[in-house]
């Protein structure tokens, strides 16, 4: 995976009956949802610096 990717797009791949798996379109990588939703919370956190305008 490249060091840059934060999974910009993601599918679908799969569905259980209590989980959700995704793939990023980018880079190839397949995990959980909501594994993906901590990945967009920790990017969201990093761009929440000091450059945001209110």
């Amino acid at each position: 995976m490249p060091a840059s990717c934060k999974h910009p797009q993601v599918r679908v791949v799969a569905r259980e009956e209590d989980a959700e798996f995704v793939v990023c379109q980018m880079c190839g990588e397949v995990f959980d949802a909501a594994e993906f939703a901590d990945i967009l919370n920790d990017v969201n956190e990093e761009g929440a610096g000091s450059d945001s305008v209110d």
